[in-house]
């Protein structure tokens, strides 16, 4: 779906803008326009990006692929950037990342995505409730969109922090084998999740601090207070990371517990019927089976000989065992 969202000086906003009218647009002065590409083909899109608005075939083809981290590239007369937003799968415990290319210049806005991105739509319905938004530039709306992706990161994150303490509870009442496999969902989720902001972090913090042809002097300031809210998101998924090692801890403690228990009960049932199985074994040795009168002195030989082997086995044992340094 492409959809053209355009913002004019006497204060009119379209969003019926056909292809052919968007050079006039960006030719009226102060005037400004919002190109979105969702889920459309590469092909198509290609001659617009290309031939519409001049964008050099290396940003064409990275915003093609939808397979880059968050980075910002300065071509003088606009800029591209790769934005992440995420969502948070209660289910699996998975978290994943839809990739947001946009192209910023002195008076255009074009994002190009593969699936919808609830961010970016309520960022698209604000603007055209409100013109007010678009008298501050292309680069004002911009931080606007950035500041609301950024946003949508802090349900994902209490979500995977709930989920870290319901495994917790798990781990303490009823930990199996599917328990340590959501562990490890939950780690790799918390390691996804900053592989994501660390980047793009540093986006945010390009766009606060460097100097670009495009981006006005007093919008920078509102690009660093979405800096400063990665900065804490940032801080909060090392802890998070923590959390999900200490319940990996926790988990393969309590199941070592749980097995020293079962070891002590094993080990007492053994002890209790040791004795059972000496009594049964001894006698359960025919030495007296023989008949009378030469049974006694034919057996006690052997007898003498089984007596010294239960004697001096178990000895050379518990020798070989604490020379061993078992014991």
């Amino acid at each position: 779906m492409l959809r053209i969202l355009s913002y004019h000086p006497d204060g009119v906003i379209r969003t019926d803008v056909l292809l052919n009218e968007v050079k006039a647009v960006l030719a009226e002065q102060d005037a400004l326009l919002w190109m979105d590409f969702e889920g459309t083909r590469p092909e198509d899109d290609e001659p617009i990006l290309r031939e519409l608005f001049s964008f050099h075939p290396l940003a064409v083809e990275d915003a093609l692929q939808q397979s880059h981290v968050p980075k910002l590239d300065d071509w003088e007369d606009y800029l591209y950037i790769v934005l992440h937003s995420i969502f948070f799968d209660g289910l699996s415990g998975k978290i994943d990342s839809l990739e947001l290319d946009v192209f910023l210049g002195s008076n255009y806005l074009v994002t190009h995505h593969d699936q919808p991105i609830s961010a970016l739509d309520q960022v698209w319905e604000n603007l055209q409730r409100d013109p007010r938004h678009f008298k501050h530039g292309a680069d004002r709306v911009l931080c606007r969109l950035t500041e609301a992706v950024v946003m949508d990161y802090m349900p994902v994150v209490e979500a995977l922090d709930e989920a870290i303490d319901q495994t917790e509870q798990e781990i303490f009442n009823s930990p199996t084998p599917e328990t340590l496999s959501r562990i490890f969902t939950l780690k790799r989720s918390a390691i996804r999740l900053r592989r994501v902001i660390s980047p793009q972090r540093e986006v945010l913090n390009k766009l606060a601090r460097d100097d670009f042809a495009v981006i006005d002097l007093r919008t920078r300031v509102y690009f660093r207070d979405v800096y400063d809210h990665l900065v804490r998101l940032h801080d909060i998924t090392e802890s998070i990371r923590d959390l999900v090692g200490g319940a990996l801890d926790t988990y393969l403690s309590v199941i070592n517990n749980r097995m020293n228990d079962i070891m002590k009960t094993l080990t007492v049932i053994t002890t209790l019927f040791m004795p059972i199985s000496f009594l049964t074994g001894f006698f359960g040795m025919n030495f007296f089976a023989a008949d009378p009168p030469y049974a006694f002195w034919t057996t006690l030989p052997v007898l003498i000989i089984v007596l010294a082997l239960l004697f001096l086995v178990p000895l050379a044992m518990y020798l070989w065992i604490r020379r061993r340094g078992w014991m």
